[in-house]
């Protein structure tokens, strides 16, 4: 169960990386340079059905947060369910 949870635990921080660097990349990198073509084949759909739902907020894209937030949020509920099994 261990094993289990620490490829849960790093699966879900390198996510959390991906997207900061995303969103950071966003501002410096045209749309079309390649590593950010890359990361936007990954995270771009985890962001899109977040970003259907609620809408840039006077142009404040809030999905990377959400979508982290939701990442630990699933996160600890993984962890409690397999803590609850020992």
């Amino acid at each position: 169960m261990g094993i289990i949870l620490s490829i849960i635990n790093t699966i879900i921080s390198l996510l959390v990386f991906l997207i900061f660097i995303y969103s950071l990349l966003g501002y410096f990198l045209s749309p079309y340079h390649p590593i950010r073509r890359i990361l936007g084949q990954v995270i771009e759909p985890l962001l899109n059905p977040i970003r259907r739902r609620i809408p840039p907020i006077n142009g404040l894209d809030l999905s990377p947060l959400i979508l982290i937030i939701i990442l630990y949020v699933f996160r600890a509920l993984i962890t409690a369910i397999f803590r609850s099994l020992r």
